[in-house]
C-alpha cells in the first residue's frame, strides 16, 4: 500500500489530495524520517507518525493501531 493510500484508509484525510498536501508539508514521518513521497510503499513493520501518533504497517495490510508518542518516547525526533 502506498503511503497516501494509508492516510486515507486510517481516515486522516478525505482525499488523495489532502493526502499530497500533508505529506508534502514534511508532517508525515516513516520509520523516523519525514517522507515527501507520497506514492512511498509501505512494507511490513513500517511505523507511519503523525504529530503524536504512531501507525503501524503490518503484512501489506493497514493495522491501523495507533500509539500516542509522548516526547520523551520521541527522544531527538
Amino acid at each position: 500500500m502506498k503511503l497516501d493510500q494509508f492516510l486515507k484508509w486510517l481516515g486522516l484525510v478525505d482525499t488523495g489530495g489532502q493526502a499530497k498536501i500533508l505529506i508534502l508539508s514534511g508532517d508525515v514521518k516513516v520509520n523516523g524520517l519525514v517522507e515527501t513521497r507520497r506514492g512511498r510503499k509501505l512494507i511490513h513493520g513500517d511505523k507511519v507518525c503523525l504529530a503524536k501518533n504512531e501507525y503501524i504497517f503490518s503484512n501489506n495490510q493497514p493495522l491501523g493501531r495507533k500509539l500516542v508518542i509522548n516526547d520523551e518516547q520521541r527522544g531527538n525526533e
